[in-house]
C-alpha cells in the first residue's frame, strides 16, 4: 500500500484517503498478535489492511483511466498489490514474498535454525576426487520454481557433460535426491547406499560431504547468499559468477604458493655465519 501511495504522489495523482497512519498500525499489530498466537485478532487485522489496500487500489485504477501513459506506470504494482490482496498463507503454487523481488520462492530447509529460505534453488557440482589445486566448481546453475532436487539430477547432469567435455562415471549425491530422473541408474551413489558398493565407491561417498564447505564459501565469500542482480537472469548471473568468483580465488592461491616456491628457489637464505 505504501508504495501504491508514493507512486501517486510522484505523478501526482490525488488519492481520497491514503491510509498511511491507521495502514502502519495495522501492520505493526498483525505481527504482534501472531507473535501471542492470538490468531483471530492478527486475521482481523490483516483483514483491516486488505480491505484498505483494496479501496487504494480502486481509487488508483479510477484516477488514471483513460491516461495510457499513467496506466503504463502503474500496470507492474497494481498488478502486484492485487496478487498480494488475495493471497493466503495456505495456498498452493506461487505467492509474492517481496514487491522488489517477485521472483523470489519459499524453500523448505527442515533445519531447526533455518526452517525456510527465500530466494532460489542453485545446483553446485564438484569432482568426488580429490583435486591437487582444491574443490573446483564444475557446475553452477540456478533452479527456478522450487524443483524437487531428483528432477534436477538429468538436466545438470547433461549441462555439465556438455561443459566440460566428459562423461561422468559415477555420480554421487545425499538423500535427497532419491527417485531422481537421470537416465544413467546405476552411475548414482546416494548417501547411506549399501549394495553393490565396492571399496574405491565407499571412498568417493564420503568425499561426496566435501561439497559441503564449498557451498559454504561461495555463500559466504562470494554473495551467492544474497543476490544484488534483478530477475531470474540475475539469479542466474549471480550463481555462475559467484563460482566463478571461487574458482579464481583457488587459482590466486594456487599462484601465490608457486610464486613463494620460486622466490625460495631463486634466492636461497644465507647460511648463519657463528664468530667467536
Amino acid at each position: 500500500m505504501e508504495k501504491l501511495v508514493d507512486l501517486a504522489q510522484r505523478n501526482e495523482v490525488k488519492l481520497r484517503q491514503s491510509y498511511r497512519r491507521v495502514a502502519k498500525r495495522a501492520a505493526i499489530m498483525v505481527g504482534r498478535y501472531s507473535h501471542a498466537h492470538q490468531f483471530k485478532r492478527a486475521s482481523r487485522a490483516l483483514k483491516f489492511l486488505r480491505i484498505r489496500l483494496g479501496r487504494v487500489i480502486r481509487d488508483i485504477r479510477r484516477k488514471i483511466a483513460g491516461d495510457e501513459r499513467l496506466k503504463e506506470r502503474f500496470a507492474t504494482l497494481l498488478a502486484l498489490a492485487h496478487r498480494v490482496r488475495f493471497q493466503d498463507h495456505r495456498q498452493r503454487g506461487h505467492k509474492v514474498y517481496a514487491l522488489h523481488a517477485p521472483e523470489v520462492e519459499c524453500i523448505g530447509k527442515g533445519k531447526a535454525r533455518a526452517p525456510y529460505e527465500f530466494g532460489c534453488k542453485v545446483s553446485i557440482a564438484t569432482p568426488a576426487t580429490k583435486p591437487k589445486g582444491g574443490q573446483f566448481v564444475l557446475h553452477a546453475k540456478a533452479l527456478h520454481g522450487n524443483p524437487f532436487d531428483g528432477h534436477t539430477l538429468g538436466p545438470v547432469i547433461a549441462d555439465l557433460e556438455q561443459l566440460t567435455g566428459v562423461e561422468t562415471r559415477r555420480i554421487h549425491v545425499d538423500k535427497g535426491y532419491r527417485g531422481h530422473n537421470h537416465t544413467e541408474k546405476f552411475r548414482v551413489w546416494i548417501t547411506g547406499q549399501v549394495r553393490r558398493v565396492t571399496r574405491p565407491i565407499r571412498r568417493e561417498m564420503k568425499r561426496r560431504a566435501a561439497v559441503e564447505p564449498v557451498i559454504g564459501h561461495v555463500k559466504a565469500e562470494h554473495r551467492l547468499g544474497r543476490n544484488y542482480l534483478k530477475g531470474r537472469d540475475g539469479d542466474r548471473s549471480n550463481a555462475v559468477l559467484a563460482a566463478a568468483g571461487y574458482n579464481f580465488a583457488l587459482l590466486l592461491r594456487w599462484l601465490a604458493r608457486l610464486l613463494r616456491a620460486l622466490i625460495r628457489a631463486l634466492f636461497p637464505a644465507s647460511l648463519p655465519v657463528q664468530i667467536g
